[in-house]
């Protein structure tokens, strides 16, 4: 086997595995299970640009497929390797991420920024590590695609577009808990980052 078809399979292979990562990340919210009870006390529409700036973000990272040039042209067979066996593991944690955190939120998950009449503040679980881990998961698809099959200018576009949205979802949610919680919200906000889980200093927002 030829170094390029060599490459060809890696990549194959690699987008194979990050497409079935994302066929499970879409069922996490198609099997979710349903809650009935309390109504929505408020919500906030704008939130609804920043999921639509956040799907743009895939399709920069998506759209531009080159063959070959793709984010890493010319590594050697092992580095592809490693590269695609990175994504798929970035993809399947993102998943498991993601599921583990609808789970967590039960029947205050919604799409659209909202609180409920019997809103609880959730702060364990994934959410002891991130505030928001269902858009952490989201990164790490993002991420995992880009790995598999975008080119470099793709990621940073995609990495962009996404952070801007993303921005804007925090933003809307957390008016809401404050506004509900109060105290108890900038107390945990103080302790916990964002999306990202890395060490924060006091007043950061990751």
């Amino acid at each position: 086997m030829s170094d390029g078809s060599g490459i060809a399979a890696v990549r194959t292979v690699t987008l194979a595995g990050v497409a079935l990562c994302w066929l499970a990340f879409g069922l996490v919210f198609a099997f979710r299970k349903r809650h009935g009870g309390g109504k929505a006390a408020k919500r906030e529409p704008v939130t609804i640009l920043g999921i639509g700036l956040q799907g743009l973000s895939y399709v920069f990272v998506w759209g531009p497929q080159r063959g070959e040039a793709a984010l890493f042209p010319a590594l050697p067979g092992v580095v592809e390797c490693f590269v695609g066996a990175l994504a798929i593991a970035i993809a399947a944690g993102s998943v498991a991420l993601t599921l583990k955190a609808v789970r967590h939120l039960g029947k205050q998950w919604s799409i659209v920024a909202r609180v409920r009449s019997d809103h609880k503040l959730i702060t364990d679980g994934p959410y002891g590590v991130v505030r928001h881990p269902i858009y952490t998961g989201m990164l790490g698809m993002l991420l995992a695609s880009g790995l598999a099959a975008s080119v470099g200018w793709g990621i940073l576009a995609g990495l962009a577009v996404f952070a801007l949205g993303t921005w804007l979802r925090v933003r809307s949610e957390e008016s809401l808990l404050r506004g509900m919680f109060g105290r108890a919200f900038e107390e945990y906000r103080a302790k916990v980052p964002a999306v990202v889980p890395l060490p924060r200093g006091r007043g950061s927002d990751a």
